[in-house]
């Protein structure tokens, strides 16, 4: 059956099960969050003033689409119930193929030479990551997640101090990048323990709410005692220089490199955007989180006004390279501005666009090519597999 519908039937369609509105209004929401990362013309967070509140979309925006991968991949390896043994090898070639197609369209949008820390390239990495982990239960996978938000960002803080910060493309990439997938992983394990636990229920959402808060609660406080017992400097000092490494915002690259102790202490408590710390883990992965508890939750009340951000969050890919290709367009390659005003005019146009698609072609056309590349990975060698009678859908 096609995927396209008639105006009135996605108007009363859309966003009902088994799709789930809530997380589509989440992805929206982190689309939006990282399109103002890029552009919006933010100042530091102060509870006090209102019109610093932007600042919010910075490294959270990038946190919660890492969430809502784990959660997405969930959903396509069985929902609540863990995949059958039969089908994994179908789905570990779905999942190499899906993670494939959406690295090549990271690397094209990083050959646009945007001053954008390109997130897609990442997010292919994960579809592969993740596939030891399908058949793991939703215990195992918080686990899992805690030992690497707890352990990870100071065992790599250590390694880089005592090794004097070493660098290539590979370590950059899997290790101290902005975004470092050995640390990242635990976000994207978590948001598969919450796909496994009935995300579609609002029993779990209540859950999660109040598990977010309490991870923001407990991330940002430690952030708060690192700085004010000085474990990470909040100010250079005299003779230091703050051109940190990459994913290690918020302290000096001289230090990192000669203090192996203070490195792992600094890692601990570091709470800036994509400075990869424990503090921003727990933190930015808490409210990640709760944001997406409150959008579960609210999307049955307030499905007509939400649905075009849900539109949205329905093709994030698309969506996201237009976003980079329109800077791209507008300043040219290596341009850089920022702007409130044309991030409010991109958040308008994407959701009015990705409405109008939806509504009159259906899925996103870059999330039609990574399906594409999917199932032609998948059939590779997994054809008697895909036609058992038990994987029938």
């Amino acid at each position: 059956m096609s995927n396209v519908m008639t105006p009135v039937s996605w108007l009363r369609g859309f966003g009902r099960p088994p799709r789930i509105l809530g997380l589509d209004v989440a992805r929206g929401l982190a689309i939006l969050g990282m399109a103002g990362a890029h552009i919006g013309d933010t100042r530091t967070f102060d509870w006090g003033d209102p019109g610093s509140w932007t600042d919010l979309v910075n490294g959270r925006s990038s946190i919660l689409f890492a969430v809502l991968a784990g959660v997405s991949i969930a959903l396509m390896t069985g929902r609540s119930s863990l995949p059958e043994r039969e089908r994994l090898p179908y789905l570990r070639l779905s999942l190499v193929g899906r993670g494939a197609v959406i690295f090549v369209i990271g690397l094209a949008l990083e050959m646009l030479n945007t001053p954008i820390a390109v997130i897609l390239t990442l997010y292919g990495l994960i579809y592969v990551a993740v596939i030891p982990f399908l058949r793991w239960r939703p215990w195992q996978l918080l686990t899992a997640a805690a030992v690497l938000a707890l352990v990870g960002p100071a065992l790599l803080a250590f390694l880089a101090a005592v090794a004097l910060h070493p660098f290539g493309a590979g370590i950059g990439f899997v290790l101290y990048g902005s975004y470092p997938i050995t640390v990242w992983m635990a976000l994207v394990l978590g948001g598969m323990a919450l796909g496994r636990l009935h995300v579609e229920r609002i029993r779990t959402a209540v859950i999660a709410l109040g598990v977010g808060i309490l991870l923001a609660v407990v991330g940002y406080g430690l952030g708060a005692a690192g700085a004010a017992l000085g474990a990470v400097p909040s100010e250079p000092r005299a003779g230091e220089s703050w051109s940190a490494p990459s994913g290690w915002a918020g302290y000096p690259e001289a230090l990192a490199q000669s203090d192996p102790l203070q490195a792992t202490i600094v890692a601990v408590f570091a709470v800036d955007p994509h400075s990869g710390g424990t503090a921003e883990v727990l933190g930015s992965g808490g409210f990640a989180v709760a944001v997406i508890a409150l959008c579960l939750m609210l999307s049955r009340p307030l499905r007509w006004p939400l649905l075009p951000l849900g539109a949205l969050g329905s093709m994030p890919l698309t969506a996201y390279s237009v976003h980079v290709v329109s800077i791209v367009l507008l300043v040219g390659p290596g341009g850089f501005f920022t702007s409130n005003a044309f991030w409010g005019v991109t958040a308008i146009g994407l959701m009015l666009g990705a409405t109008l698609w939806s509504m009159f072609l259906g899925r996103g056309p870059l999330e039609r090519l990574v399906g594409r590349g999917a199932s032609a990975m998948a059939g590779i060698l997994t054809w008697p597999v895909i036609t058992g009678p038990r994987l029938d859908p």
